[in-house]
């Protein structure tokens, strides 16, 4: 596109990024971090796995769907032009570049890891006692687990797993010198990197070695009578999609079927080391049966995600400095009574900085509380063992009505939240999988509570997850509120979840697929009417994703219209910022750091510029995807109360614009650049702004109530 957008430009494909190449850019964001040296090493090691498991999920689901559309003949395009193929040969190009990229990071890491005294051992550096040590370990450990496989025509090629790992081997028979292949899986009840003992407990080297290693240096003894003539290490991703019959009675039945299925995906990617003889790469590239332009030869450690495993070493003189979240000063002016700290007025808790406790907490107290006669709960995505489980189920035990929204399309926890459901049905709970068209992606969670006044609601919205280890690193926000009218709504949302009771209209939330959308371009119609008067006109929002075609229309509609908008968008974004003509007022940024930016923020300047007292703030669960406005079971929530609102205004939202340490900001052609401080501004990190300063809304008695939030002075851009 030009540097001014025609009229026909301003309908072409052109107007848009493409959804899949965005998420790569993005995924480069986060590779960056790795080779960042502000960061400790093993927090730049954590940056490269997170950016390798991010590319396999990529492949696995992505490029899994880009895959059946060719191989089904769908011929539609992408938003912005694209087919099927040509999409796939431009992420190939991008995706080839990556894992190139990958690698390099990992050799210049582990050099460093070694001047830090931790070392990944090759064969030829052990020494004989290593060799001893690692025999008995083989013996004891390794051996009983592993099952050496055969190929040929009376054994056919295995299954190996997703993401799983394998050996393969060319023997030659002792007796015959036949030439036969086997395959080894590799197990994953073992660590793919083992901790060489020393014996010398004075040093402070930590020696690890890869565990196909220890399995290739015995292997003659896993497969006696023959000898080892060759090897190589290979690697599969398979296509994820999960299909179900939508017209199935028995939902939950139907995807225990599916989740097992999905082990059996078709082969995605193929990763072969380097040092696999090319007659091995021909015998894994026709059993596999993989497309050539699927197969990546790996110079390096093949599966990068597995590196998680030294990020976790123990070397926390190499990690971030441990964070604490702050516990609610106000609900610790109630004693940790939830109930009265809410009813005293909205609150909102700003994870991670605040603990996740309080949510928590929350549903404990009511658990326990004889005054609460009913709980509602949705759940998309919980921990194992989750404490938010354990309190529905005691509140089932002692016989409150509870009520559970479980969604089992949460792709990649649908087994977890199988036998979920099947524990809290067990304690009682009424648990209902809505929709089979409709993800229910709201974070809800409604308490009913009797008092001298007669029932009363108490409310939980988030932006996140009910999962205590996500909330430790995903920023996200947690609003409680005693509401009457959103007490209602929210009512009124669990009903159409569970009962299919579409509500005749709402006070207070927008909700997807209904609503919201139309919410959404009302508040931005407002924008422009006051641009087209001659007011201010202003829009902030912070969201994961950008990706819905005719919410990027409406944004370019504003921007042409005179309004400032300024986006702070994760990851994908289809619009192109900074065009004249099309989208000159808009700004995007992006915000890559220690923690994962997650909460979904909407302000509207009504009238004035942001941040004013009289803006238009809301919170949200879903981004501004066509899934999350027209498939999704999705909330909106104004946010009203003056402290709450200043908050997420003045304080969250200010910091995330004035940031420039982990910052990015896109150009008109969709690329990125890192900000960075200039002439006299001063560093800013939003993160660490947050960890070092209470939030407004929690301060409890610590301020005085109605004072003014931190000043954080914002730079004019």
């Amino acid at each position: 596109m030009s540097n001014t957008a025609t009229d026909s430009e301003k309908n072409s494909a052109s107007r848009f990024n493409n959804r899949e190449l965005s998420w790569l850019a993005f995924n480069n964001r986060v590779l960056d971090e790795a080779f960042n040296p502000a960061h400790p090493l093993l927090e730049r090691l954590n940056f490269l796995v997170i950016s390798a498991a991010n590319l396999d999920e990529f492949y696995m689901v992505r490029i899994g769907g880009l895959h059946a559309q060719i191989y089904n003949q769908v011929d539609a395009l992408s938003d912005d032009g694209l087919t099927p193929e040509q999409q796939l040969e431009k992420i190939h190009t991008k995706t080839a570049r990556m894992l190139e990229r990958q690698q390099k990071c990992w050799q210049e890491i582990r050099k460093e890891l070694e001047e830090n005294k931790i070392y990944v051992c090759r064969t030829s550096e052990l020494t004989k006692g290593d060799t001893a040590w690692l025999h008995e370990f083989f013996q004891m450990m390794v051996l009983p687990l592993l099952t050496p496989i055969a190929v040929d025509p009376a054994h056919p090629f295995p299954l190996i797993p997703n993401k799983g790992v394998a050996l393969v081997l060319e023997m030659e028979e002792q007796a015959t010198g036949e030439i036969m292949r086997h395959l080894i899986p590799i197990p994953t009840s073992v660590e793919r990197f083992v901790y060489l003992r020393n014996k010398d407990e004075s040093s402070e080297k930590q020696r690890f070695i890869q565990l196909e290693r220890i399995i290739l240096l015995f292997v003659e003894e896993i497969i006696p009578g023959f000898t080892l003539k060759s090897s190589g290490v290979f690697r599969v991703v398979r296509n994820t999609e999960l299909e179900f019959d939508d017209r199935a009675e028995d939902l939950l039945r139907t995807y225990e079927h599916a989740v097992k299925k999905r082990r059996m995906g078709q082969v995605i990617r193929l990763g072969i080391h380097t040092d696999t003889s090319e007659r091995l790469r021909a015998f894994l590239r026709e059993q596999v049966h993989v497309e050539e332009k699927y197969i990546h030869i790996v110079k390096g450690f093949n599966g990068l995600s597995d590196l998680r495993e030294l990020v976790n070493c123990g070397r926390d003189d190499l990690r971030f400095k441990p964070y604490v979240p702050r516990q609610s000063e106000r609900i610790s002016d109630f004693q940790g009574d939830m109930f009265a700290a809410i009813s005293k007025k909205d609150l909102i808790i700003h994870h991670p900085y605040e603990s996740f406790d309080a949510v928590v907490h929350f549903l404990r107290q009511a658990a326990k509380d004889p005054d609460v006669m009913a709980i509602k709960q949705t759940l998309y995505r919980t921990s194992a063992n989750s404490p938010i489980v354990q309190a529905l189920i005691e509140a089932a035990t002692a016989g409150k009505a509870v009520t559970v929204m479980v969604e089992l399309k949460a792709r990649f926890d649908e087994e977890a939240n199988i036998s979920i459901s099947r524990a809290l049905e067990s304690a009682g709970a009424q648990v209902v999988y809505g929709f089979t068209d409709l993800k229910t992606h709201a974070k809800l969670s409604m308490v009913v509570r009797r008092e001298k006044t007669g029932l009363k609601s108490y409310v939980h919205i988030g932006t996140g997850n009910y999962h205590p280890q996500t909330a430790k690193i995903y920023t996200d926000l947690s609003f409680f509120t005693t509401d009457a009218a959103i007490g209602r709504d929210t009512a009124a949302l669990f009903n159409y979840m569970t009962g299919y009771a579409e509500p005749k209209a709402m006070e207070k939330l927008g909700f997807a697929p209904l609503t919201m959308r139309k919410k959404i371009y009302e508040l931005i119609d407002v924008e422009m009417a006051n641009a087209k008067a001659g007011r201010n006109a202003c829009i902030w929002a912070k969201l994961n994703s950008l990706v819905d075609p005719d919410m990027v229309d409406k944004l370019y509609e504003a921007s042409s219209a005179g309004v400032e908008i300024t986006l702070v968008i994760r990851g994908i974004c289809c619009l192109k910022p900074n065009i004249p003509g099309l989208s000159e007022r808009i700004t995007v940024r992006s915000i890559i750091g220690r923690f994962l930016e997650h909460s979904r923020i909407l302000c509207f300047g009504n009238g004035e510029m942001l941040p004013n007292p009289d803006a238009k703030v809301f919170i949200t669960s879903g981004d501004w995807m066509q899934r999350n406005l027209d498939r999704r079971i999705e909330v909106m929530t104004p946010v009203e109360n003056p402290t709450v609102h200043a908050q997420i205004l003045n304080q969250i939202m200010v910091a995330c614009l004035k940031d420039n340490l982990q910052s990015w900001e896109m150009d008109s052609d969709g690329g990125y650049r890192r900000l960075k401080p200039e002439g006299s501004d001063e560093p800013f990190s939003a993160h660490q702004y947050f960890m070092k300063n209470p939030s407004l809304s929690g301060r409890g008695s610590a301020i005085l109530e109605g004072s003014k939030p931190p000043d954080i002075k914002l730079k004019e851009f």
